[in-house]
């Protein structure tokens, strides 16, 4: 049952395990999705969605596979909008009582199709059409034991509709980072350090939870010194040329990471292509206004988190010869590989954030030096997910 609707949600990336699609189907046979396909989407997703980071990729799934579905619940906007009208509740009578009995699932849907296909207008009264008040099995503001309540106040979109809106795409561990996002992911490389002098201000809230319990519930404040973050970051970006459509995305990691006061001190630097003898202070990458890149490494401490961002894609000749660089005007010694290493042996820790998606990393024009940097690098995507990845490996030293 369903077997194609397994295999478009492995196609997206949901990870659906053998167990939890036995277990879905256990849950169908037992009922407890209905016969409504807006209760089968929401049973769907609690057994077989691990976390809200894979909803969107669930919903792109679900409106692949159920598109097209026609079900009671689309019905036409006419409809809804006749529906929708807020009508007094109608009273209940003895007499309707006595004259309404309840009628079975498979008659009532049988009964709606036929009302679909024969009404025209708004309706609102009566026994028959679907309408506000009145007696007829569909509707709502209205009474009949056995209808269906369509329309009012707990009217709902239907599931394919829900899903194709993708309400969770900024869920996504995925997808390429706006500001807020890479400010959230930069905030986890905070390390704090407890200050050795200074008055006790800040609350200790675990110390304060163990006094009080050892003093038999009575409260017990417990005092701390204020911590600061110990970390200090190294942002060097790749600027011009293949990372033209990649600008917006480094202006926003930029931005982010200039507001963020998560950092003990950060220094900002630009390349193009790949680094040389110079290190430039802006992204127009001009010599009047650059430093020597022997400086950098001599005045910034070994214990710098350096993150590099750049799509790693040049001409091999770039990295491996001696004049390789392409920046007019320009000689390089020593080829580029060699003061990439260089970076890399002075630094503890460093990572390489790449805008291109990693699936293409193999295939793409610039794969082989790819390859010679992800050698020198641990290189992850420039997505929430890789971004998390990255810290993770800032924050465990190399």
């Amino acid at each position: 049952m369903f077997t194609d609707f397994y295999y478009i949600l492995k196609a997206h990336g949901v990870p659906v395990s053998m167990n939890e699609w036995y277990t879905l189907l256990d849950a169908l046979e037992m009922g407890m999705a209905g016969s409504s396909l807006t209760a089968f989407y929401h049973l769907c997703r609690a057994v077989l969605v691990k976390t809200e980071a894979h909803y969107d990729r669930f919903d792109l799934a679900f409106a692949q596979y159920f598109h097209g579905v026609e079900t009671p619940e689309d019905l036409p906007e006419t409809i809804w909008e006749w529906l929708d009208k807020n009508l007094p509740p109608l009273e209940i009578t003895e007499e309707m009582r006595r004259n309404h009995k309840q009628l079975d699932l498979e008659t009532l849907k049988k009964m709606l199709e036929e009302r679909l296909k024969e009404q025209t207008e708004e309706h609102h009264g009566g026994n028959y059409w679907i309408g506000t008040g009145g007696t007829s099995p569909f509707g709502h503001s209205g009474y009949h034991p056995g209808g269906i309540r369509i329309g009012g106040e707990s009217r709902n979109k239907s599931a394919v509709k829900v899903a194709s809106e993708r309400q969770f795409r900024d869920f996504r561990n995925d997808t390429v980072l706006d500001t807020r996002q890479f400010q959230m992911a930069l905030r986890k490389l905070r390390q704090f350090s407890t200050r050795l002098e200074g008055p006790k201000t800040e609350l200790d809230i675990d110390g304060t939870v163990e006094a009080t319990s050892k003093n038999a519930g009575r409260l017990e404040l417990v005092w701390e010194r204020p911590r600061e973050n110990a970390i200090k970051v190294l942002l060097v970006m790749d600027s011009g040329g293949s990372m033209f459509p990649y600008t917006r995305l480094c202006n926003q990691l930029f931005a982010a990471a200039n507001r963020s006061k998560h950092f003990k001190d950060l220094q900002v630097y630009y390349f193009h292509n790949c680094i040389y003898d110079l290190l430039y202070l802006d992204p127009r990458c001009r010599v009047s206004n650059s430093v020597e890149t022997n400086y950098v490494l001599r005045n910034l401490d070994s214990d710098y988190r350096v993150l590099l961002v750049g799509d790693a894609s040049m001409a091999p000749t770039e990295l491996t010869a001696k004049g390789g660089i392409i920046d007019w005007g320009q000689f390089n010694e020593e080829p580029g590989i060699v003061w990439m290493r260089r970076f890399k042996q002075h630094f503890e820790s460093s990572v390489w954030l790449n805008p291109i998606p990693a699936r293409y990393w193999e295939i793409t024009e610039g794969s082989v030096t790819i390859k010679m940097l992800q050698e020198i690098f641990p290189m992850f995507e420039l997505t929430v997910e890789g971004l998390d990845m990255a810290v993770k490996k800032l924050r465990a030293k190399n």
